[in-house]
């Protein structure tokens, strides 16, 4: 039994070994065979750094800079790496968040508070674009217009164009989008938003601090930074590709009046006047910390060697797929993706090749059939790939031969039936808990996920949501961790 206050305290050697335990039930971490989630460059000393310098600022608050000038200027170092690295200048500022999606959400807030005369401000987004953007809008009221992509899967600029409109308030694209890794035509894009007097943000948590070493080291990828007229703000995560502990990520804006409508300021209580850049008033100083001596430590020629690292293994990993009858490549890897699909002529179910590859030791993404577009398995590649890419080739194989014989996920035709009747309204605590039963999750057993996937890869959006949200809830109840 696992409690988190028991009667008496307990010695902190027990409590860290019992912290241990439940460790070792995560998938790795390290290794190079974790393709989501966490990034991982293989540098040696690099956490026991993280951990030491998280540990000198972890009880420091970040809520007032005046009181605790290191964060500030911790904060500031960080902004001003991340602008330099981006193709900012002087006048560049930006804020320390959480995590992309508090980037994400934050930009349009201020997107949204620099129009207070507009009853229904607009978000225009290609499909492509990250789900933070859709959480940003439902917080914020803030209406959301979704264009299809081309065929490449980019943002088209035609269409982006005709979707904006006089409530339009931010236009956004991605560099490059998370679900393909392709870079969305940015400096177009960004011409049409300011002939239209929009403001542009470009999405560039997930790769943007390894595009510029990418291009450093000859990838052939278009401009997506401030050297891009009409870029107004970029978000950019130091938790991926700068490879800092878990969560740092950065706003940036190309001037000090683009920024001001994201802060948040209220003096109408008796207590202290609350002003806040970010969505959060209390803040831990640790992950900031962490993110400086993981920067410093690593340094801008250690990351354009990372850099080369990952391409080296984005290029291993796309050779490995290209070269196994059964698969495809389902998008040029041009970045740090790599995203495969069934070849068009075989019919190998995507999602029990997602269980095979685990049963080898390689843990991917498996990503749902949207739109016209097909299931898909997603492998975000770092460094720490490198060394073991070379192996995925013929695990990939044999796991592609081993989907092939098992043949689709099985769900039986009464179960698929029920579901094609149900409705997100009709999703209740205990229908949820006979599916997770009669899927064989009810053990909490997560390794062989097929039969899960491939329900919900027929399950329309809004049902998917609606069984998903359940699921998650079932598994958040304080029941599970003392039964």
């Amino acid at each position: 039994m696992f409690e988190a206050l028991p009667e008496k305290g307990l010695p902190g050697d027990q409590i860290l070994s019992e912290l241990t335990d439940l460790r070792s039930a995560d998938l790795p971490t390290h290794g190079g065979r974790l393709f989501a989630y966490v990034y991982d460059p293989a540098l040696d000393g690099l956490d026991e750094l993280a951990r030491a310098a998280y540990a000198i600022s972890a009880h420091v608050n970040g809520l007032d800079p005046t009181a605790f000038p290191s964060l500030l200027a911790m904060e500031n170092a960080l902004v001003g790496a991340a602008a330099r690295l981006l193709g900012g200048n002087d006048e560049t500022v930006g804020s320390v968040t959480s995590g992309g999606t508090e980037s994400l959400i934050l930009a349009v807030k201020a997107a949204r508070d620099s129009r207070p005369d507009l009853a229904t401000p607009r978000l225009v987004i290609p499909s492509t674009a990250h789900a933070a953007f859709a959480k940003a809008a439902h917080y914020l009221r803030v209406a959301l217009d979704v264009v299809p992509v081309g065929p490449d899967l980019r943002a088209d600029p035609s269409a982006m164009a005709a979707a904006i409109g006089p409530d339009t308030v931010l236009v956004a694209a991605s560099a490059p989008s998370y679900a393909h890794g392709v870079v969305d035509p940015i400096a177009e894009i960004a011409a049409i938003a300011a002939e239209r007097g929009v403001r542009f943000h470009v999405d560039a948590c997930f790769g943007g601090w390894v595009l510029p070493y990418l291009r450093r080291l000859g990838a052939d990828l278009p401009a997506f930074d401030f050297a891009v007229p009409g870029v107004t703000s970029i978000s950019v995560d130091l938790h991926k590709y700068a490879y800092a502990p878990k969560g740092v990520s950065i706003l940036l804006h190309r001037d000090e009046a683009l920024r001001l409508p994201q802060y948040f300021a209220y003096a109408g209580w008796p207590g202290y006047t609350m002003i806040n850049p970010v969505i959060s008033s209390t803040r831990s100083g640790g992950p900031i910390a962490a993110a400086v001596a993981t920067l410093r430590h690593i340094g801008d020629a250690g990351y354009l060697d990372l850099a080369a690292r990952t391409r080296e293994a984005v290029s291993v990993l796309a050779e490995a797929v290209t070269a196994t009858d059964g698969v495809r490549l389902f998008a040029p890897p041009e970045t740090s993706v790599v995203c495969l699909a069934s070849a068009e002529s075989d019919g190998v179910d995507l999602f029990v090749l997602a269980d095979e590859l685990a049963a080898r030791g390689w843990h991917t993404q498996p990503q749902m059939a949207f739109a016209e577009l097909p299931a898909t398995i997603h492998l975000t590649v770092t460094a720490s790939v490198a060394p073991t890419a070379t192996e995925f080739a013929p695990d990939l194989a044999a796991a592609v031969a081993a989907a092939r014989a098992a043949g689709p996920a099985d769900l039986p035709a009464p179960l698929l039936e029920a579901a094609a009747q149900l409705t997100p309204e009709m999703v209740t605590p205990e229908l949820i808990g006979g599916l997770a039963e009669g899927l064989g999750l009810g053990g909490g057993d997560f390794t062989r996920m097929a039969a899960v996937n491939s329900l919900l890869n027929v399950a329309p959006p809004a049902l998917r949501e609606a069984l998903l949200t359940g699921f998650l809830s079932l598994l958040q109840r304080p029941s599970r961790v003392t039964e």
